[in-house]
């Protein structure tokens, strides 16, 4: 089977001139102009099963392309494609694919195939030989169009795709770390040149449906037993950068009426932070030393610079709607109590701005393209690998006995202690839901269970703390006697959380350690 290998990058529209700029730019392009239909049936069975048939119309020439599932992350894909010439209209799918199977299965709903939405688009292309590699570098610029019963939907496209004709992968995401550090070199002047996780099929299909983009959670990970703990590393790597970038779209669009955008994928990228730092972590006995001390400072900046949307998030959805009423329409809120969430609503759409700048920004670009390449190098070293589940099973027994030891610390410690808890908790359960897939499931619902309880009672008692400390920074003189009612509140609650604590550091300490 045919198979591609291409990267894809969104560029932000002021950043074209300096792209076009690039030395590595210089020659002429070869330039086309590419109408592309795509088709599905009525019901969208090829979505359903991640293909895409398409037509393309170059100058007098048509091509018929299929382009089957694949993988995806850090804007790298693999997946299988055909393309050959065709008349307009006639879906010889037997002729063009050469897997009989496939062939068969699109010939069945060829009749069925009507035009779903269309790309339009100027396509400026250089071939380049890169670190051993022959690329096709193309920028594409023009839109995806669409028309249903609710009307004509149109989505602007300024991508640039990176196309491996020979040679090694390594090439090819040097080569668009290259383009991304700009015409000077230089990262402080790089380019916001953002790996792409959907593909055009993807984003018109969306346009087509008037589907919004949602939050997404982590996808199961599922680690062969025969992995090494470097491969296992790798995969959990990659699954927690594609949980990041399904949510860090979410995260730059305005919410509606030009408002934040749904908290909740704030918090998934927050997540995905955090199960990526956990994985440095728990496998870092296998990684080069330097290679984990870089990335792990990394992502714990990035994953500071999202705290602060994520504290005020919970703040304005959790702790307000408890405290006032719903206005009354046509009846004005008092006006002590309007300012305090005129405050409130500046202060959080200010820590958004900074979530997005964070996200959108040309550092996180580079570190984007910097990291995918960094962790697909880590297959190429050597060591002495333990088989998986063995060392899964004592590196778990280990992170037990870590968290048992700090549940009782904590009942002596207080609040110091309850922060390293939470710390070590979050650890542990990260750690089991990645090497889950190679140990049996014996008791580890109930330990699971037990981790996600003490979590939830700690994540509480922390969200407390951190609405007094924001309350805290409210203008001295701002709706006083709110602010004060408020933080009497929270530390009524707090107070309450805290007569709970012994009893779940017991449970903590008695939790059995799963496969055993």
């Amino acid at each position: 089977m045919p198979q591609e290998t291409e990267l894809k990058l969104e560029l932000h529209p002021d950043d074209l001139p300096r792209l076009l700029a690039h030395p590595l730019l210089g020659q002429a392009p070869r330039r086309e102009r590419l109408f592309n239909t795509y088709f599905d049936t009525s019901t969208l069975t090829l979505r359903a099963q991640r293909m895409a048939v398409r037509e393309r119309r170059v100058s007098r020439r048509t091509l018929l392309t299929v382009k089957t599932a694949g993988t995806s992350v850090g804007g790298l894909s693999r997946r299988g494609e055909w393309e050959a010439a065709c008349r307009p209209g006639r879906f010889d799918f037997a002729a063009l694919v050469d897997d009989e199977a496939l062939a068969q299965q699109l010939q069945c709903v060829a009749w069925q195939l009507v035009p779903v939405f269309r790309t339009d688009f100027t396509r400026r292309s250089w071939t380049l030989s890169h670190g051993g590699a022959v690329v096709e570098v193309a920028l594409d610029q023009g839109a995806i169009t669409t028309g249903n019963a609710q009307g004509h939907r149109r989505q602007a496209i300024l991508e640039l795709e990176l196309e491996l004709l020979s040679g090694p992968v390594d090439a090819l995401l040097d080569l668009a770390h290259t383009l991304a550090l700009g015409p000077s070199g230089q990262a402080a002047q790089g380019l916001r040149l953002l790996p792409a996780q959907r593909s055009k099929a993807e984003r018109g299909y969306a346009l087509f449906t008037g589907e919004r983009l949602q939050p997404r959670k982590a996808e199961p990970l599922a680690l062969g037993a025969q992995m090494a703990p470097v491969q296992a590393f790798q995969a959990a790597a990659l699954n927690c950068l594609a949980h990041l970038q399904a949510n860090e779209a979410g995260v730059l669009l305005p919410g509606p009426e030009g408002g934040v955008p749904d908290p909740e994928f704030v918090h998934q990228a927050r997540v995905a932070l955090r199960r990526l730092r956990t994985g440095l972590r728990l496998f870092r006995a296998h990684l080069p030393r330097r290679f984990v001390a870089h990335w792990a400072a990394e992502w714990k900046t990035l994953a500071g610079q999202l705290g602060d949307a994520r504290n005020w998030d919970v703040f304005a959805t959790e702790r307000l709607p408890a405290w006032l009423p719903e206005a009354v329409p046509g009846v004005p809120r008092a006006p002590a109590e309007q300012a305090l969430l005129d405050w409130v609503r500046a202060q959080r759409q200010a820590a958004h701005r900074r979530a997005a700048d964070a996200l959108g920004g040309r550092a996180h670009a580079l570190r984007m393209l910097a990291f995918t390449r960094a962790v697909l190098a880590l297959q190429g070293r050597a060591e002495p690998a333990p088989a998986l589940p063995e060392w899964a099973r004592e590196t778990l027994r280990q992170r037990h006995a870590a968290l048992q030891a700090e549940a009782r610390r904590a009942r002596r410690l207080g609040p110091e202690g309850r922060h390293e808890l939470r710390i070590v908790l979050k650890k542990l359960r990260y750690a089991q839901e990645f090497l889950a897939s190679v140990l049996p499931p014996r008791r580890l619902e109930r330990s699971a269970k037990a981790l996600a309880d003490a979590q939830a009672l700690l994540g509480q008692l922390n969200d407390l703390s951190t609405a007094q400390a924001l309350l805290a920074t409210a203008p001295a003189g701002l709706a006083a006697p709110w602010v004060e009612r408020w933080q009497a509140a929270l530390q009524v609650e707090l107070a309450s959380g805290l007569q709970a604590l012994p009893a779940m550091e017991r449970a903590l300490a008695r939790t059995p350690t799963p496969w055993d």
